[in-house]
């Protein structure tokens, strides 16, 4: 992480640290106000999932949130995790500059498949062309998962560690590393590690819950399907609802607003 600013803003605090001798980059933190942020946005969009539903999405949101902290600020990082059982996708997307992170569950038209897939998507920057990564994993565990794509993909072994209560830790292999040690780690060693091993301290950032679409948005990435075809859209109602597909929050448009961001976007066009 060549980076060395600070997000202090509202959010879940992750730091991120060198362990020094032993050449591997630890990111932990308690992320129970990530958490919380997640359950309200939930309940505001009245989203229900199965108890095992909504622990693979939690475990992938720790993850994805711990891999996060551990990258450059200027990336932008997605994941999809296709799961054939439970029959589902796990959907995260994390804005780096903004140190933010939303996602979903998509449980309807899933593709079927011979096995899971884990897609990778990574802009180092705003603009970017995308990185993709594709590996395939087996089961229904969210962390053998990320653990088995940093091994094949990311040419390096990583662990994740739930720390109790809120708290968990990503702690990555660099060059070098120490990998009888690495092995050999447990939670209790993790949640201790400062006691036991020299740490440089990198940095510490803030990720909250944060989608960031917004009616205009929503306008602007249906304003082509409304051009060719508006009676196929609205047919012979004037409002809509459309879901957006990166943290499944329900936007309501109405021909009047659809038609006016089209009359104003000729106008600067």
């Amino acid at each position: 992480m060549p980076d060395n600013q600070t997000n202090e803003v509202a959010g879940a605090a992750v730091t991120v640290e060198f362990v020094r001798h032993r050449n591997a980059l630890l990111a932990r933190g308690d992320l129970g106000a990530l958490f919380t942020d997640y359950y309200l946005h939930l309940a505001d969009q009245k989203l229900r999932y199965t108890p095992e539903q909504a622990g693979l999405f939690r475990a992938a949101l720790a993850a994805f949130t711990l891999h996060c902290a551990s990258r450059p600020l200027n990336e932008h990082i997605a994941w999809t995790m296709n799961f054939q059982e439970p029959r589902l996708n796990l959907f995260l997307a994390g804005d780096n500059e903004d140190c933010t992170v939303t996602g979903r569950l998509f449980t309807e038209n899933i593709r079927e498949a011979a096995e899971n897939m884990f897609y990778s998507d990574t802009l180092p920057r705003r603009g970017a062309e995308p990185r993709r990564s594709v590996v395939n994993f087996h089961g229904a565990n969210v962390w053998a998962a990320v653990e088995g794509y940093y091994t094949r993909s990311e040419q390096r072994p990583a662990r994740l560690f739930e720390l109790g209560g809120d708290e968990y830790a990503l702690l990555l292999a660099h060059p070098d590393c120490d990998l009888a040690w690495f092995a050999a780690l447990e939670a209790d060693g993790v949640r201790n590690l400062g006691t036991a091993e020299t740490l440089a301290p990198i940095q510490r950032r803030h990720y909250g819950w944060n989608c960031g679409c917004t009616q205009q948005k929503i306008l602007a990435a249906i304003a082509p399907a409304f051009r060719a075809d508006p009676a196929g859209m609205f047919g012979a109602g004037e409002i809509i609802r459309v879901e957006c597909p990166r943290c499944a929050s329900v936007h309501t448009l109405t021909r009047e607003a659809m038609e006016a961001y089209l009359a104003q976007a000729g106008k600067v066009a």
